[in-house]
This record gives C-alpha cells, sequence and structure tokens, in this order.
C-alpha cells in the first residue's frame, strides 16, 4: 500500500506536464469523403495505428486499426466501397494542448479509449496515445506495475476495527469493522 501511495505521489507532483510537452504534432488526417482502404493504406505507410478524419478541416471522428479491423475485415467489407465516415468513432472525444496529463488520463480511462485528439481553436495539432504517455511518464508504468501486484497479491488489513462512513448505510460510526469486502456498522454488519 505504501508503494502504491509513492507512486502516486511521485505522479501527481509532476502535474505540471502538459498535453503539449508530450504529444505527437502533425497526426495523420484524412478527408471524411475518403474510402477506408485509403486510411488504411496511410496508416501502415506512417506505421499508426489512428489517423483523424476530417471535413471542411475540421476535426470529426477518429478512424483506429481497431475500427478497421472489427467494421470492414471481420464483417468481410470491401474496404474500396466503405468510406471512413461509415465507420469512424464519433461524436470526437478530445483534449486541448493545455490539458494536464493525469486528467488527460482519466479522460482516457473513462472512455475506455488509447488515443485523443488534441484541439485547439477547433483545429487539429497533435494526438495523444498511451504509448507517449508509458514513453513520457514512467512513472504511469510503475502505476501499472503496482496494480499487477496488487491483483496478485490483495492488500490485507492489520486492523479490524476502524471509524468512518458505513458503506452500506452512509452513516458515520466509530465501529466500523470490515466484512465481506466492504466497511460495515454495528447496526449493519449482518
Amino acid at each position: 500500500m505504501k508503494k502504491i501511495r509513492s507512486i502516486f505521489s511521485k505522479i501527481f507532483s509532476k502535474n505540471n506536464i502538459l498535453v503539449k510537452d508530450i504529444m505527437t504534432k502533425n497526426p495523420l488526417r484524412i478527408d471524411w469523403q475518403e474510402s477506408t482502404q485509403k486510411a488504411a493504406k496511410m496508416m501502415s505507410e506512417h506505421r499508426v495505428g489512428t489517423v483523424i478524419v476530417l471535413k471542411n478541416n475540421k476535426p470529426i471522428g477518429i478512424l483506429t486499426d481497431t475500427d478497421l479491423t472489427k467494421r470492414i475485415v471481420a464483417l468481410c467489407k470491401d474496404p474500396k466501397k466503405i468510406k471512413v465516415s461509415q465507420i469512424m468513432t464519433t461524436p470526437l472525444i478530445f483534449s486541448s494542448p493545455s490539458d494536464k496529463i493525469t486528467d488527460v488520463v482519466f479522460k482516457m480511462k473513462k472512455h475506455r479509449i488509447k488515443r485523443i485528439p488534441i484541439i485547439d481553436n477547433r483545429s487539429l495539432v497533435g494526438v495523444l496515445t498511451t504509448t507517449d504517455i508509458a514513453r513520457n511518464v514512467p512513472e504511469m508504468m510503475e502505476l501499472l506495475e503496482a496494480r499487477l501486484l496488487m491483483r496478485e497479491n490483495p492488500p490485507t488489513f492489520e486492523e479490524s476495527i476502524t471509524s468512518g462512513v458505513c458503506e452500506i448505510c452512509g452513516n458515520y460510526s466509530d465501529n466500523l469493522v470490515f466484512e465481506n469486502d466492504e466497511w460495515a456498522c454495528e447496526d449493519c454488519k449482518e
């Protein structure tokens, strides 16, 4: 538990790291009316897993290698006949270059995404990926290692009684007992 707190302290003490400091600038872009075959070819040539979809030079969606796999390959569709706009992920979840990395990590986790476009004044200026984060914020890797350790060795509580809010009724108690994976007061512990 102490190691995990230490890792969180390191991450949050470095919360002055901004998206613009580690994002990939000039991400791959494609017009919304292009074919998915062209998008796949561009992604392959540039060795990336993402292309940002534009309409009138404004970002409207994102196309990932996962989108291509699930919506074209797995369904045996012809990528020459399917437009990017038909399979892109929309609405676009994005961040700003001035956002803190920690805030963006929580946003990515909340939406279960691995790549997020960076938009400034309604213009695409970059993309931030989990790879960018891992490469530039090594404490995140330490946090992942700590989470794996917790799965292998769940934390144990040395004290069986404490004070706090009962997780069942929501009332404060000086005699909370940890039973069935939750803290319960005298009245709720059955």
